[in-house]
């Protein structure tokens, strides 16, 4: 599968060393929003291992269909990228395809936007045979408008050997070659994530013959997910100080208090303008997120941006659909947090929980909380089972967590955690008060 990430140039294959930033203040974003968007691109950049030499914010009032911004402004743009030595110009807005030619151009260099960049980290970070596909078909489906003739490295690549593939008829355009070659690729990756869904799928039907809650740990990338995992279930994950340093899901099992069990599953980091087609593509592994009995979203208290990152992580549950699920929220990093970040986190979110998955501080709590959700969503039954329905009870400890069992003359007291989905046949039994 690795091939089909080489058949797409990405920035590092540019080898651009050298970038000049372009941050694009609409009209209807608060000066702040737009800074704060531009160091963050910033840092995407850098996580792309390329030197950020200079960086310019543009207001914007009206967009032009040529280059974005008016000509004059762009003029200059180019004239200082040329004097800084810069030899890629990166904005922070979305370009048409249109846009990117004209800009490369104009200016001479490689010319990339935000959704380019992000594409990028995501390929450098794919390691998986599941993330690699996910990441490829985004990456097909980006770079399909934006064929010209010059991708002629195309038309050496069909079939995989030599003569292997037709390219169609004689009038057929080298255009309308690489066109039909990358439709083609994405049918084939599509077909691919079909395959790891239905793997997925099967994994889940699986873990829910022996049903055992599950936690979903989301939120903003780089917010400490990855280390929250680590330290409450002792697992060892990649944790790295970086961005998208998750994108497959890794599931663990915690064992809380009275021998309760949970599954807890790290997901792919959420980010302020994630492309909505890697969305898409990465359903396969955030279904994980979608299926679980709750949600645990966590936040970096330190974060300057903590507001727009939690509306981000919202926003992103909401296109999913998990956006009505219990959610636990959890500020990270306590243990770098003054009083005015935590004044401020008290008021995004009064009911979360303070930790930080460094030193253990708040750990306790969460493992409280996680309790009491699964005693929500597993309520207890009483049971009074009788000695000859012994299936039963065995199946209650193998679907459930028993409590409490006892030996009556009568049958078998049991106070036990079902899944509302396995409860039906257990209600005749049910204890009278």
């Amino acid at each position: 599968m690795a091939d089909f990430l080489d058949q797409v140039p990405s920035t590092e294959s540019k080898r651009c060393q050298r970038a000049f930033l372009v941050g694009i203040q609409t009209s209807d974003m608060a000066e702040g929003e737009a800074t704060e968007l531009l160091v963050e691109l910033e840092e995407l950049v850098q996580n792309l291992r390329i030197d950020v030499v200079e960086t310019v914010l543009v207001n914007l009032r009206q967009p032009t269909p040529a280059t974005l911004i008016g000509s004059g402004k762009a003029d200059e743009i180019v004239a200082r990228a040329k004097e800084i030595g810069a030899d890629l110009i990166v904005f922070d807005e979305s370009l048409t395809p249109a846009q990117q030619r004209n800009w490369e151009a104009l200016s001479g260099l490689a010319v990339i936007d935000r959704e380019e960049v992000i594409l990028d980290i995501f390929a450098d970070r794919a390691s998986t045979r599941e993330a690699v596909i996910q990441v490829a078909l985004a990456r097909m489906q980006y770079s399909l408008p934006r064929l010209t003739r010059a991708w002629t490295h195309l038309s050496r690549q069909r079939g995989g050997g030599g003569g292997g593939g037709s390219m169609g008829g004689e009038g057929e355009t080298q255009l309308e070659q690489d066109r039909r070659l990358v439709n083609d690729r994405i049918t084939r990756l599509k077909r691919e994530l079909g395959e790891v869904r239905k793997q997925r799928s099967v994994q889940r039907q699986k873990r829910q013959r022996v049903p055992v809650p599950t936690a979903a740990i989301v939120g903003y990338t780089n917010a400490g997910k990855s280390s929250l995992l680590n330290a409450v279930t002792g697992a060892s994950v990649l944790a790295e100080d970086k961005l998208f340093a998750t994108l497959d899901p890794t599931t663990r099992q915690l064992l809380l208090r009275g021998n309760q069990k949970l599954l807890v599953t790290d997901t792919v980091g959420f980010i302020r303008r994630l492309p909505h087609r890697l969305v898409e593509a990465f359903k396969a592994t955030l279904e994980e997120a979608i299926v679980a009995d709750f949600l645990i979203h966590v936040l970096d208290v330190t974060a300057p941006n903590v507001a727009a990152h939690h509306a981000t992580t919202l926003g992103v549950l909401r296109e999913l659909g998990a956006d009505e699920k219990r959610m636990l929220t959890v500020f990270n990093k306590v243990d770098a947090a003054d009083e005015a970040h935590l004044m401020r986190a008290r008021a995004l979110a009064p009911d979360a929980i303070f930790l930080s998955a460094r030193s253990g501080e708040g750990l306790p709590e969460l493992v409280d909380q996680c309790l009491e959700l699964i005693a929500d969503a597993f309520g207890q039954m009483e049971l009074l089972i009788p000695h000859a329905r012994y299936d039963l009870i065995a199946r209650a400890h193998q679907i459930g967590h028993v409590q409490h069992e006892e030996q009556l003359d009568e049958g078998v007291l049991l106070k036990v955690r079902i899944p509302p989905n396995q409860q039906a046949p257990y209600h005749a039994f049910v204890r009278a008060k």
